[in-house]
């Protein structure tokens, strides 16, 4: 096992894909696109990511509600779908996304080790609280954090930076977690810890910064954190 990250007092995670199941939302769309199904969600995701990046450079912000249906709106032309009703679930569902199984345990171990957790996100207030609440992790977090605070998307340092302001700490001590491998090596440039949970198997980026610990599931983290 690799040797702990200490000095750690927060630890801060990314929502989508790492706390919560984005591919819980092919499910809601099976039905209707078949084997088509997986290809439809990355591309929604694909285009919903590429959206909030191209506006953080621009200096231009929209809410990550409207830049999801606007991301929505493009997967569906480009599969030909005109359904209504199929966007309107697919919305819906954005909403309740299911926690992965290994983060309710890993989070409240953390959480009786007496780590301050937060989650820093490009969600909205509201779709945060909705799916905090739907998981029923509410109790957890210290703070839920949305980047509408800040008028900016990810990787724009002063997310980061809203981490530092709420929790009032220093970078250092604070251990951030994210799935996507360009917001753990945003962080880790911006100066804090960084743990890298690579679900997927992807390979490292050529980047400013480089996460301090790569695991595969929430699992490994309470064991990556000094007491």
């Amino acid at each position: 096992m690799a040797d702990p990250l200490r000095g750690v007092v927060a630890c801060v995670f990314d929502a989508y894909g790492t706390l919560f199941d984005f591919s819980a939302v092919a499910e809601e769309c099976r039905a209707a696109l078949g084997e088509r199904a997986g290809a439809f969600i990355a591309a929604w995701r694909g285009k919903q990511l590429q959206t909030s990046w191209l506006l953080a450079a621009q200096g231009r912000h929209r809410d990550f509600w409207t830049v999801t249906g606007d991301a929505l709106d493009h997967a569906l032309a480009a599969f030909e779908i005109d359904s209504a009703e199929l966007r309107e679930r697919l919305m819906a569902r954005y909403l309740t996304l299911p926690a992965f199984p290994d983060a309710p345990a890993a989070l409240r171990e953390l959480k009786q080790r007496g780590q301050r957790l937060a989650i820093l996100s490009n969600g909205t207030p509201a779709m945060l609280e909705s799916l905090v609440k739907a998981a029923g992790l509410g109790e957890l977090f210290e703070a839920v954090l949305s980047v509408e605070e800040v008028g900016a998307f990810k990787p724009h340092p002063k997310v980061y930076q809203l981490a530092l302001d709420r929790l009032r700490l220093p970078a250092e001590a604070i251990s951030f977690q994210s799935s996507n491998a360009w917001d753990a090596y945003a962080a880790s440039a911006f100066g804090m810890k960084v743990v890298w949970c690579n679900r997927s198997g992807q390979r490292p980026e050529r980047l400013p910064g480089a996460p301090d610990r790569t695991i595969r599931s929430l699992a490994e983290l309470p064991g990556l954190i000094a007491v």
